[in-house]
């Protein structure tokens, strides 16, 4: 059969019905479980056609009497020409005179599996599977007859199972479309023991009585629920809108430890996330795909729990025997090949009947979580045990039983919608995600490609990282094929180290739109895997998840007044200010982005009053982030930070001019990956004498185990950076920095000072080691500093170092000329630099 039999057989211009439609056969369907469609069609003869998703077309038969529910009841079924998938949402009036000339509707819908290759089972002529509709449930099978006629004859009947029922299609179909109505508005679901309560929609009340009687029940419940949610500390008697963005986590290499972190399982599946309103729920992927048609057991689930609002959280799994998630089963599931019972494992409960409570305490959230899951009757939903403390035992019993790693989170945190530090994995495995940026030509007996080339990416920026070129079975090649066609391009999208040429024979580039996992042992000298092995695609994530900038956004952030000046003694303009921040973005993003981030902002230019300002705001801008962070007096405030141009764009608009972010990242804020030793000359010193202090503080830190990089403030100094493995706290890494500046000062302290005294400060140089405070910033590269010229912070080389003047050498002019010119990153190596902070006494 094939979809040109369709075509042949209809006059598009006369009938409704859909045409062929080739482009949305060609376009994968990852992610989305395959369709079914059952339609009543009162044609000539009145039928129901039957029809199953498989190979980009609807699989089709006509069966006279309908499916019927009764376990092992035969109904005949003529195998009919393939149907466009379109053609699963159609109704209508098919015109006199065409063929199937009467009225379709769509009787039931929803999604099926079967185990293996639903094309092997139809080509044998038998097709073992199952439907999840709202109707049609469980277990059935269509078996070709040996039957002689001009379509081939086949038998489809239900299997026993808690679906089977005394009934059939016509008994939910009304009398008057040729029904006998008997179980209209009723489902098997029901009889199975999955529907509770209110979650039975469409079943008819006996009398007014009983049905205000259930209606007075159903609002005393949600009451209670109410009053249990608002009771929590920190909740708050307001709705959360619906399409709230997950809590992300960040990754650690050990576990936290005490008890203020409790710990779970990581589970190997689908982020998911779902919105009840009004006892309608909307599922959804972490990037906002409706999966709402694709898990109707889930849904209806969730439709039956005994509230009529609420935001969930949880992962979408496929169990194995011993309760371990398996993914390759759940994405066999997914593609219709196999029928694993999925489940969705619940972890969090941002809000429930209209009571926010993402600033409620996470434990609290769960109790009550687990007491509303109580009331669940389906095999659906599940609750995501914990552990309250004991990390490390937690985290060796994980890898006992074979798990990828856990969880860890805040017990006493709030709700953050994004990325931040209360929740952390911690993984036994080495595996990573990375961007798909081109793939190799096959060798030998192989087909489709070699190896796929990986990109990590790294403060928003594609760089390339190496081939993987196992992992591979002939059908995860064929599908990988079928979504790197369409994004194929002449020009690689990613930043090629000097070691491999762009213009490689035997690559094709891609555009970076698809996320995969890979498991790796290290990372090779060049900064290559080492040792990588294909894991998957992730379906549920896509490029932006990684962190990758696009330049979509700040084009639309308009600039007000852009003719006020801003630098009065250079004549420079606002306009100026975001000229330059859009022409020197690639190279000032890389350190900037997703770090807390502290602002001066100077409303009436550089020559006017100008103000610190480190705390979130609205006003800055809706691309502006906000991360909760715990101040010395335990109250949390919500710190700003910046994940790409649209939102640096949007604080020059509010009239920033210089950047100043925390030595650590927002997905963990409480260990830093850079220090920062600030040579602040006193009265007397020459630049010079700056420079050999610069060199000499490198050869110490170097004695140390350390390698560093140099800036130029902007102002009278230079900045010697650090980059660290993010292993020490605040407070270790505070010590060690002041214990070396002391070092420094006690050897030569004719030169140096570790104190910030200005009386002594005439003829020595202050080593200012306070920036590596928790709190503390310093401004990054390439900011502009607020101040006559307009200088700007530059990263430098090392041996550039001797060839300047001062700390102020680079103007917005002359910065704009560096970066146009920049053949290489002058800090290249610093992202991937892991150092371990040394002890260090007095």
């Amino acid at each position: 059969m094939s979809l040109r039999e369709y075509v042949r057989k209809r006059r598009f211009a006369d009938t409704p019905e859909p045409e062929d439609d080739a482009a949305a056969r060609r376009a994968p369907r990852s992610g989305r479980r395959p369709i079914f469609v059952v339609q009543l069609h009162h044609a000539r003869a009145r039928h129901f056609d039957f029809r199953l998703e498989a190979d980009g077309a609807l699989k089709s038969w006509a069966v006279p009497k309908g499916p019927s529910l009764r376990a092992g009841e035969k109904r005949l079924a003529m195998q009919v020409e393939d149907h466009p998938l379109s053609y699963a949402s159609f109704e209508g009036e098919i015109p006199e005179g065409n063929y199937g000339a009467g009225h379709v509707m769509v009787f039931d819908h929803g999604v099926w599996a079967c185990d293996g290759d639903p094309l092997e089972g139809i080509a044998a002529g038998k097709l073992d599977f199952e439907l999840h509709g709202e109707t049609l449930q469980g277990a059935f099978k269509l078996v070709r007859t040996r039957m002689r006629g001009g379509k081939p004859s086949w038998l489809l009947l239900k299997r026993e199972d808690a679906f089977a029922r005394d009934a059939d299609a016509d008994d939910f179909v009304p009398p008057e479309l040729g029904g006998t109505g008997r179980l209209l508005g009723s489902r098997p679901a029901a009889e199975a023991g999955t529907s509770k309560g209110r979650g039975t929609r469409g079943t008819k009340a006996t009398g007014k009585a009983p049905a205000r009687a259930a209606k007075k029940a159903a609002r005393r419940r949600t009451q209670d629920w109410h009053a249990q949610a608002l009771a929590i500390e920190g909740a708050r008697d307001r709705p959360l809108p619906a399409g709230f963005r997950p809590q992300l986590c960040g990754l650690r290499e050990t576990p936290p430890r005490g008890d203020d972190w409790l710990h779970e399982v990581k589970w190997d599946g689908y982020r998911m996330l779902v919105d009840l309103d009004d006892g309608v729920a909307r599922l959804r992927s972490r990037n906002d795909l409706d999966w709402s048609e694709d898990f109707p057991d889930i849904r209806q689930a969730i439709e039956a729990l005994p509230v009529r609002s609420g935001r969930f959280d949880g992962e979408l799994v496929a169990l194995d025997a011993q309760g371990r998630s398996d993914f390759s089963a759940l994405q066999r599931t997914l593609d219709g090949t196999a029928r694993t019972p999925l489940r969705y494992l619940m972890f969090d409960m941002p809000a429930l009947e209209d009571v926010d409570l993402t600033r409620a305490p996470l434990i609290e959230r769960k109790r009550l979580l687990e007491a509303l899951l109580a009331h669940d009757g389906s095999e659906a939903l599940a609750f995501s045990q914990h552990v309250v403390g004991h990390g490390e035992e937690v985290f060796a019993a994980s890898a006992k039983q074979a798990l990828e790693g856990i969880i860890c989170k805040r017990v006493g945190a709030g709700y953050t919608q994004g990325r931040g530090s209360d929740w952390v994995k911690v993984k036994h495995t080495n595996t990573d995600e990375f961007v798909v940026v081109g793939y190799s030509a096959p060798k030998g007996a192989r087909q489709g490609f070699g190896a796929l080339l990986m990109a990590q990416v790294v403060d928003g920026v594609p760089r390339y990282v190496g081939r993987v070129g196992t992992g591979y079975d002939d059908r995860t090649i064929k599908a990988l094929m079928q979504r790197l066609k369409p994004l194929e391009q002449r020009e690689p999208s990613v930043v090629l180290p000097g070691h491999l040429p762009a213009a490689k024979r035997g690559v094709t580039w891609v555009r970076p739109e698809l996320v995969a996992e890979v498991a790796f042992r290290g990372w090779a000298k060049e900064g290559l895997l080492r040792q990588a092995s294909f894991q998957r695609l992730r379906e549920d994530k896509d490029v932006a998840d990684l962190g990758l900038r696009t330049e979509r956004g700040d084009e639309s952030v308009d600039i007000s007044h852009p003719e006020r000046v801003v630098f009065p003694e250079d004549g420079i303009t606002k306009g100026d200010v975001a000229a330059y921040y859009r022409a020197v973005a690639a190279h000032l993003l890389p350190e900037l982005v997703n770090r807390p981030l502290s602002l001066i902002r100077c409303p009436d230019g550089a020559a006017g009053t100008c103000f610190f300002q480190k705390h979130h705001a609205s006003k800055l801008g809706d691309r502006v982030g906000a991360i909760p962070i715990e101040e010395k007096g335990g109250d949390r405030e919500d710190y700003l930070y910046v994940d790409g141009l649209p939102a640096v764009m949007q604080l020059v608009q509010m009239n920033t001019l210089e950047f100043h972010p925390w030595g650590a990242r927002i997905d963990d804020p409480e260990h830093p990956d850079r220090i920062v030793f600030d040579l602040d000359p006193g009265a007397g010193v020459g630049w010079k004498d700056i420079v050999a202090a610069a060199r000499e503080i490198r050869s110490r830190l170097r004695e140390a185990g350390l390698e560093s990089f140099v800036r130029l403030s902007g102002g009278k100094g230079v900045h010697v950076v650090v980059p660290l493995d993010r292993r020490a706290d605040w407070d270790e890494t505070k010590a060690f920095c002041g214990a070396f500046a002391r070092a420094m000062a006690a050897q030569a302290p004719e030169r140096y000072l570790a104190v910030a005294s200005k009386a002594k400060r005439p003829g020595r140089i202050f080593i200012d080691w306070l920036r590596n405070g928790r709190g503390a910033t310093s401004v990054t590269n390439w900011s502009l500093r607020a101040r006559p010229g307009a200088p700007v912070a530059m990263p430098i080389r090392w041996d550039e170092l001797g060839r300047t003047r001062s700390g102020a050498d680079y103007t917005l002019a002359r910065a704009l000329r560096r970066a146009q010119t920049l053949k290489a990153d002058p800090w290249e190596g610093i992202a991937t630099l892991k150092q371990g902070l040394p002890r260090f006494g007095e």
